[in-house]
């Protein structure tokens, strides 16, 4: 679940594990976007989101996005587990740091600065230089696939990026399916690969592991999809199919 196409980095990491799983997309395209959102107005939101994917059953629940995961993870922990497994999403500071740095964790304007982020950064990159590097605009423009717009956001955001970063933190769901373009934005001649580091793999492996289900990309068996709508069923969204990660969910199930 997410508010909006953030989930497919998710989504698609599950199915590259499991080709067979029975996948249930659930976003909130009449709310979004959650983050300027209250946290009260994000935790309801992300509750009806999480209960239409529920009414499902599915074996777990991946919270595919970052604001829901600040704002709403105890409650909804506390109105489906433990019946429902419920995975969060943590921005990648961690293994990040792990480097060495310097870091940059680009985030919403609404996460950048927030208490859980300089937690996680006092946490996990104590020691290391890290660059909070806000990023107006941009979850918005991947949403709607709009070309323009993104490359202006990534353009802005590359311009508040230290030029010594050697890693980034993508600390919003959305900015995967954009990961490559914000590397070539960033990357500077003459310098090491810049190291990218998204959620989306660590997060789809621990919600098999929660579930006792091992990775096996070789399944034979087909998966299926569905995808709900601020709680309507419908087709997947044009703009997710502007992304490798839409295109891959639409080729080996196509959504009902």
């Amino acid at each position: 679940m997410d508010a909006g196409i953030g989930l497919l980095a998710a989504a698609a990491a599950v199915r590259r594990l499991r080709p067979d799983a029975a996948l249930v997309l659930s976003s909130d395209p009449d709310g979004m976007p959650w983050g300027p959102r209250t946290p009260e107005d994000v935790t309801a939101r992300a509750l009806a989101a999480a209960e239409a994917a529920a009414a499902h059953r599915p074996d777990a629940l991946i919270v595919a996005c970052n604001t829901a995961s600040v704002h709403a993870l105890p409650a909804l922990r506390a109105r489906l587990e433990p019946d429902l497994p419920v995975i969060g999403t943590v921005p990648a500071i961690k293994p990040a740091a792990a480097g060495g740095g310097p870091v940059a964790i680009w985030a919403t304007p609404a996460t950048t600065g927030s208490p859980y982020q300089r937690g996680l950064i006092r946490e996990f990159a104590d020691g290391v230089a890290v660059t909070e590097v806000p990023c107006p605009g941009l979850a918005d423009a991947v949403e709607y696939a709009d070309e323009a717009a993104v490359a202006l956001a990534v353009a802005a955001a590359a311009e508040r990026t230290p030029d010594d970063v050697r890693a980034i933190v993508l600390g919003c769901t959305h900015y995967e399916l954009v990961a490559e373009r914000i590397r070539a934005a960033v990357q500077r001649p003459g310098l090491p690969p810049l190291v990218l580091h998204g959620s989306a793999g660590a997060v789809a492996a621990q919600a098999l592991r929660r579930i006792g289900e091992p990775p096996a990309p070789e399944a034979p068996a087909e998966g299926t999809l569905t995808v709900i709508l601020s709680g309507r069923e419908a087709p997947l969204p044009a703009p997710a199919l502007a992304y490798a990660e839409g295109r891959l969910l639409q080729a080996v199930s196509p959504a009902r």
